[in-house]
């Protein structure tokens, strides 16, 4: 077979040393605009060239990509990453799944050593670090020891699985987090493999893989089934995408940071509409954008709702990749190679782009965003009576301006501040009172040598966390000079926030301290707790015991403020019922002031110990202060000394016993880590396709119900489905660890499946993972439902309203959907990952035609439904019948798009998912 089928196979001279390429320039030269395309087009037409083997890469799929048009099609195009990057939240289950093919292959008689990475994954523990302990010196050890007495049979089996498969990487717990470890060490710009040059690509299980789109790395969150797929050979498939345009012009003002830019820019794209789209970022603003700047921006795709929100190489990112410690000869293979083949940034105006979004980046404000939602943007002087709107709005409550809140602390000596750590159980000195001012409560909390009090609007967490910003030292260096201005100022964090620093590097702490800056954070109790993910993702550990008590017998409404990127319902912390999205900056602020009913542009957000006021503005650095310090204390050695190590981890990882087989040794008794039953017994051929007859709705849930909602990864409690499996298994609650730790056993996990506390079923008239068993009427939780149901064979389906499944990556949200017995979900749209995710497992996404929804068609939930069309014919975008009956005997007919999107996604489906799909194609050819 010809490979070289356009003959763009070219070599390329650097330093003496020759490379082959695959030439776009050739191209070019062949009468193809290549100019007119999208960057992020041509690495992808760059791809399908190199990647031709016309079977899983035909030249239908080349000749797509090289006609390009601004508005896409509806041709799927495949993709293969040139490597994979994991977490160990979705990583777990993905190595189990890989462990559980070789299981099968072992009992099919074959040999179990061929199954193994054909792409090189990098795997970073980072996901699972808890913040039990802060506001101490021992806070950063304590954590790191309570997360390893946690996960410690997890940790072997990952130790494990670095030893037994190749190419196959781990970065143990407490070395940072996996975008920003991979922004900073492990993307290349460009790749040398075996003699030849081609993009670093790759796919993550996470979905702010994007973060890598600000160094010039073409990459995007997957679930961890697909991204098991492309570990094992396959191409990834997707539509064809449109490219929208982003054109920045001007710089940013004083004042404000790349994280006001990147809230200002999820709130302007979701209302774009860039779901399933690619966003590229050009114009004379991104001149004044460094790669940490543009990696903030990357970040949040998922929040825009887009695929990638790519940045091409110019000499920003050179300049980035020398400060980093990459090699002379990597910046200058990177340089030559761009260059030589239409990947340098240059010649902008000339690019077809489907639609261009314009922002003066001048205009940019100071930003916070939720409180549940990241594109819910509020400029920072709005933030008070936005504040108030949305507490009569969301919870009927009746807002009453109350004193300076300053007045309200009661020192009982002058001992100043004193750091709130979180004691296991609440001291006896505690007393909590009430007082009732026109039915609105405020908490007295009397502890120790002061008394303080909580209401409606409280911070009670304040955490910088999350490589979306821990990446910038902008924001960081800025936010250790607003903490060395508030000392200096003599004003302290309140007593009732519960501080944290958790970054995605350790680079960050080295430059804090050379910086002389991490003795002012840690003097307003932001302490170092940990490398890893904390807050963003749910591990904000307990509340401090009087905290959390007055806040569930009050129902306070408190707050959380954190430098991350996601802030819906429950995720930050379950008694947190509002969460908001800022800077590292204002984190710092906001902790100082202890509330969000703060007009902190204008009123005093503290006072001094002479009760003085003190401003915003006295404790804000210029850029001009920032970046002289940035001048002082960046430099390369901090990332060689860091990355030089990173895959040792410290001596409790080093210790850690693990077997020595191909074949892991599974543990019935285990309740974290569990063979995955897909696999067992898998026939040789698919069984025929099956319409779906007299299902029955598990769910009836509204618009925006994300992964969270879904597959929650937060704490569980001894009374939840998944609380009630470990106690039977002998777990006491103490030792449940959290649902993100334990995705490694099925049978918690599809316990804990639409059974976050937030989700609303209109099934149930309770609040969290409830429904009604029909026809019985009984009220039960989801999965004793689906139980039910399953002892009389009753196949279940979900009914939904816009972005279904939208938020992270989580593949468990589409396996312990499967699990529970459903078989389709119908709703009105579906975010890009979850949707791929429900075909991988063999759940069918239908979803309503234009214009219709289950209210306009009078869908209430309490009907069967019987849908047709699937068994015969099923095609890409097949329009299926639906017949949904009611009690009455009446019924409703309509149609719905399948969303099976390519010819290779109705394989995986008739496969039962896409993992059953490969591994019949390994079986056969054995």
């Amino acid at each position: 077979m010809e490979k070289d089928i356009f003959k763009t196979k070219k070599q390329l001279d650097i330093d003496g040393i020759s490379y082959d390429y695959y030439s776009l320039e050739e191209l070019a030269s062949q009468g193809h605009d290549i100019d007119k395309l999208p960057f992020s087009i041509r690495i992808l037409l760059e791809n399908v060239l190199r990647n031709f083997d016309d079977f899983s890469v035909t030249k239908e799929n080349i000749e797509t990509l090289l006609n390009w048009k601004p508005k896409g099609s509806d041709k799927d195009i495949p993709f293969k990453p040139a490597r994979v990057l994991m977490q160990d939240f979705t990583g777990v289950p993905a190595v189990v799944d890989i462990a559980a093919l070789r299981a099968e292959v072992a009992r099919k008689g074959k040999d179990p050593n061929t199954i193994n990475p054909l792409v090189p994954v990098d795997l970073v523990v980072d996901h699972s670090v808890q913040v039990d302990y802060f506001g101490t010196e021992y806070s950063y050890q304590r954590n790191m020891e309570e997360e390893y007495k946690r996960n410690k049979e997890r940790y072997q089996f990952l130790k494990w699985a670095q030893q037994s498969f190749d190419n196959f990487s781990v970065v143990p717990p407490g070395m940072g987090i996996c975008h920003q470890i991979n922004l900073e060490y492990f993307s290349k710009g460009v790749i040398e493999r075996n003699g030849e040059l081609f993009p670093d690509t790759l796919v993550g299980t996470d979905s702010h893989t994007p973060m890598v789109n600000g160094i010039g790395v073409v990459a995007w969150g997957v679930g961890g089934i697909e991204a098991e797929a492309a570990i094992l050979g396959q191409p990834l498939y997707f539509i064809m995408p449109e490219v929208i345009g982003l054109k920045l012009t001007g710089k940013l003002p004083l004042g404000s940071t790349a994280t006001d830019l990147v809230l200002t820019i999820a709130n302007i794209l979701r209302k774009q509409g860039v779901v399933g789209k690619f966003v590229e970022v050009f114009g004379p603003g991104l001149d004044y954008l460094s790669v940490p700047d543009r990696a903030t921006i990357g970040n949040m795709s998922p929040e825009f709702g887009c695929t990638i929100t790519y940045f091409p190489i110019d000499d920003k990112t050179l300049k980035y990749m020398r400060e980093s410690n990459r090699s002379e000869k990597q910046i200058k293979l990177v340089e030559t190679y761009c260059k030589a083949n239409m990947l340098w940034r240059k010649d902008e105006d000339r690019i077809n782009y489907t639609e261009v979004v314009e922002l003066d980046v001048s205009t940019i404000e100071p930003t916070v965003a939720g409180p549940k939602r990241p594109q819910d943007k509020i400029l920072l002087k709005d933030f008070k009576p936005k504040f108030i709107d949305l507490l009569s709005s969301s919870f009927e409550r009746e807002y009453i301006e109350h004193e300076e809140r300053e007045s309200v602390i009661r020192w009982k000596n002058e001992g100043g501040n004193q750091p709130v750590a979180a004691p296991k159980e609440m001291p006896e000195e505690t007393k909590i009172e009430t007082e009732e001012q026109n039915g609105l409560k405020t908490v007295w909390i009397d502890k120790g040598e002061q008394k303080f009090s909580l209401s409606d609007g409280s911070v009670v967490i304040a955490a910088i966390t999350s490589c979306t910003n821990t990446s910038n030292p902008f924001v960081m260096i800025g936010a250790g000079l607003v903490a060395k201005k508030a000392r200096e100022h003599g004003i302290d964090v309140k007593p009732w926030v519960k501080t944290s620093l958790a970054p995605g590097s350790k680079v960050v702490t080295d430059y804090l301290i050379r910086a002389d800056l991490l003795k002012d954070l840690e003097a307003l109790q932001f302490h170092l707790v940990g490398y890893g993910c904390t807050s963003c993702i749910g591990n904000s550990g307990p509340l401090p015991p009087a905290i959390a008590k007055a806040v569930d017998a009050n129902q306070l409404v408190v707050c959380s403020v954190l430098s991350g990127n996601r802030n819906f319902e429950a995720r930050v912390h379950p008694q947190v019922k509002m969460n908001y999205l800022m800077s590292p900056m204002l984190v710092v602020a906001f902790a100082i002031a202890g509330r969000v009913d703060i007009d902190l542009i204008n009123d005093p957000i503290s006072h001094d110990k002479n009760q003085l006021p003190v401003y915003l503005k006295d404790i804000w650095p210029t850029d001009d202060e920032i970046n002289a310090v940035l001048k002082e204390v960046l430099t390369p050695k901090d990332f060689d000394k860091n990355y030089s190590e990173i895959f040792d981890g410290n001596e409790i990882w080093r210790n850690l016993e693990i077997p020595t087989g191909k074949l892991y040794e599974w543990d019935i008794e285990s309740t974290y880590i569990k063979e995955i039953p897909f696999f067992k017994d898998i026939s040789d051929v698919p069984p025929k396709l099956q319409n779906i007859e007299n299902a029955r709705a598990l769910l009836v849930l509204g618009d925006s119900i994300t992964t969270d909602h879904i597959s929650p990864a937060g704490s569980f409690n001894e009374h939840s489905a998944a609380g009630q499996y470990l106690i039977e298994k002998g777990v006491k609650k103490e030792a449940f660890n959290s649902y993100g730790s334990r995705r490694g056993n099925d049978e918690v996990m599809v316990r804990g499946t639409f059974a976050n506390v937030r989700i609303n079923n209109k099934l149930s008239e309770k609040e969290g993972g409830y429904t009604t068993h029909l026809p019985s009427g009984n009220e039960m939780t989801v999965y004793e439902a689906a139980v039910k149901y399953r002892e009389d064979a009753t196949p279940l389906v979900v009914l939904a309203g816009k972005e279904y499944g939208s938020g992270s990556s989580r593949d468990w949200a589409a396996k312990g959907t499967f699990l529970l017995g459903i078989k389709a979900i119908l709703t009105e749209s579906y975010e890009r990952i979850h949707r791929s995710n429900l075909v991988g497992l063999g759940v069918l996404p239908l979803q309503y035609e234009a214009g219709e929804s289950a209210e306009k068609l009078g869908l209430t939930g309490t009907e069967t439904f019987t849908i047709t069309g699937i068994s015969e014919g099923l095609s890409p975008s097949k329009l299926v019948d639906i017949i949904a009956k009611n009690e009455k005997g009446e019924t409703i007919k309509f149609k719905a798009i399948a969303r099976l999107d390519s010819l290779i996604e109705i394989e995986y489906y008739r496969n039962g998912g896409i993992l059953q799909y490969v591994l019949r194609q390994f079986l056969e050819k054995e």
